[in-house]
């Protein structure tokens, strides 16, 4: 075949392929091709002089006439038709696109398109449009399937060194202070801040007791005007959102000079704004013109992010994740993962909930996952020992700034701990117990280990999830048993026993413990470990008094209704 034809015939290769893999009604003499009006637009000004000179170079189409093509196409029906098109080299015109094909399949009365190929008039293809059915439109794809591949020059990536992200500051509130050295000062003292509910009458409940916030105020870190108006989970979030950052050394001079669309908030909640969602059903019952025309927005659990994010004009990324009690640590891995990949520079990032409230206390009570040890309330909560009978709920918030580690050098941070990574998975088991076997979690520490690139040998620090449940305390440490078994150094404590389960907000309130533990050598007791369960090893448990610790990585784990695992790692900046 001359190079002509070759030409002419390239840029329809490809349709005619996908029109013999068709299975189109006709004749055996004339294999029929059905397209959709959808995908190919024709225009009826070309001629076929256009043709030629576009696919030959623009000489007219010098030598070739039609029969030859034709027969060369169609003449030995369809194996012939593909084994032709398959000896085709597209033309350079080809790679001009869409608008290419458009031009060469469409043809008005007498030119040289589908109707010259096909032996159909006008009429007829046009008939054939409008039949077109749902077989054609599957068959769109397969055109587009056999279409050449034009090779792309890639130009590799420049190889650069991993950004590392450190933390540079911690904010709390929590039942044992508001403050992270004086939060953590009473966790190295065995401080309980577990005692009787205060906030309302629980009388009628079978738990009276929880890790409740006794004294808190905004001043200085909420306007006056939002703190009438929000629920206590978006207050807690914000005063420890701010107070990470004053910790940070953040002030507002600093602030002047951040790029703020490279800073975000990762702040999460798993129960949300329930008090203000609570109150707005109260309303309600009398008339929705009773309502706070802020409940939607201030229930909502990403409105904390957000609030701050406005608050202080941080343009970055800006969401909340709601994974139960595991929400925080999925937000400081997501945090630091924005870092990493260069999309952010700063991240404030953390978890906050205030649930002790009716509806939250009766919830988990109705769920018989609640401590009723109310004649005892700071030996309520005790991890790992025979005499548990259920977790004790607490509030607050914990928050972390996290910096990327050139960043923070050249501002002149304290950087407290470097951040390494983590992980999660998924029980895919049952709402609310653990699995048996904890499969889920020791994949998780097995997967987090392996994508921070830290050995198990090197972990000798483990803050554990561990809430004070019979089958939850158990299953985790028999994980760590799994995962850490060789470890000698190791020592596993809980924060829970002291300040209770802080639901979205534990993982980051353990978080700073564990930073804090990091940055002051010492490990914080676990309170009410009297009779340890049985098949646990109380050597690598702390025991009732704080214990020195050189920490050369820290784990942190924080598990969720929903099978929700979360893994993640600390060691000391170097």
């Amino acid at each position: 075949m001359t190079s002509a034809s070759s030409s002419v015939a390239a840029p329809l290769c490809t349709w005619l392929v996908a029109a013999a893999c068709m299975s189109v009604s006709g004749d055996k003499d004339c294999h029929r091709l059905s397209l959709t009006s959808s995908s190919l637009r024709f225009s009826k000004k070309w001629r076929k002089r256009d043709l030629l000179r576009c696919c030959s170079g623009g000489n007219g189409g010098g030598g070739v006439g039609t029969g030859g093509l034709i027969s060369s196409l169609c003449g030995s029906g369809i194996h012939g038709l593909v084994s032709s098109c398959l000896t085709f080299e597209p033309c350079s015109e080809y790679y001009k696109g869409i608008s290419s094909l458009g031009f060469i399949l469409g043809g008005g009365e007498g030119n040289f398109g589908l109707s010259s190929f096909f032996g159909a008039r006008n009429g007829d293809v046009n008939r054939r449009r409008r039949r077109t059915n749902r077989a054609c439109r599957s068959a769109e794809a397969m055109a587009v399937a056999v279409q050449p591949v034009q090779e792309v020059m890639k130009k590799k990536k420049p190889v650069t060194k991993q950004r590392r992200v450190v933390v540079t500051g911690l904010g709390v509130v929590t039942p044992l202070g508001h403050d992270a050295d004086i939060f953590y000062n009473n966790l190295l003292d065995g401080v309980s801040g577990i005692s009787e509910i205060e906030t309302f009458d629980c009388a009628q409940f079978p738990t009276r007791i929880a890790g409740e916030i006794k004294s808190f105020s905004t001043d200085g870190w909420v306007s006056p005007k939002f703190s009438k108006r929000m629920d206590k989970f978006m207050l807690y979030m914000l005063t420890a959102g701010k107070k990470a950052l004053a910790d940070g050394g953040i002030t507002d001079e600093v602030m002047e000079y951040l790029d703020k669309t490279r800073c975000g908030v990762l702040i999460g909640s798993a129960m949300g704004g329930m008090k203000i969602f609570n109150d707005a059903i109260e309303a309600l019952r009398i008339s929705y013109r009773k309502m706070n025309p802020f409940c939607v927005p201030f229930a909502t659990t990403n409105m904390g992010s957000a609030m701050l994010a406005m608050d202080l004009g941080w343009m970055g990324p800006n969401y909340s994740i709601s994974t139960a009690c595991a929400t925080s640590n999925y937000c400081i891995l997501n945090a630091a993962n924005h870092i990493i990949r260069g999309e952010a520079d700063v991240m404030l990032c953390g978890g906050s909930d205030a649930a002790i409230i009716p509806i939250g206390l009766g919830g988990f009570v109705a769920c018989r996952a609640l401590s009723q040890r109310n004649d005892e309330p700071t030996k309520a909560s005790r991890p790992w020992d025979m005499r548990r009978d259920g977790f004790v709920i607490g509030e607050g918030a914990g928050v972390l700034l996290l910096e990327e580690l050139e960043h923070a050098k050249r501002r002149g941070a304290e950087i407290y701990a470097e951040f390494l990574g983590g992980s999660f998975t998924c029980d895919a088991y049952h709402v609310t117990e653990p699995h048996p076997e904890g499969f889920g979690v020791i994949l998780c520490i097995e997967k987090a280990l392996s994508q921070s690139g830290v050995s198990r040998e090197d972990v000798n620090y483990i803050n554990a999830h561990a809430t004070s449940t019979p089958a939850g305390d158990l299953k985790e440490y028999q994980a760590l048993a799994h995962c850490f078994s060789h470890n000698k150094e190791l020592k596993v404590n809980s924060t829970k026993s002291m300040i209770g389960h802080l639901l979205g907000a534990s993982g980051g309130v353990e978080a700073a413990a564990v930073v804090q533990a990091i940055r002051t050598g010492w490990v914080h007791p676990n309170v009410n470990l009297e009779n340890p369960d049985e098949g646990v090893d109380t050597g690598i448990l702390v025991g009732s008094k704080k214990e020195r610790l050189d920490v050369k990585v820290a784990l942190s784990n924080s598990f969720g209704f929903g099978g929700h695992n979360s893994s993640i790692l600390f060691c000391p900046y170097r």
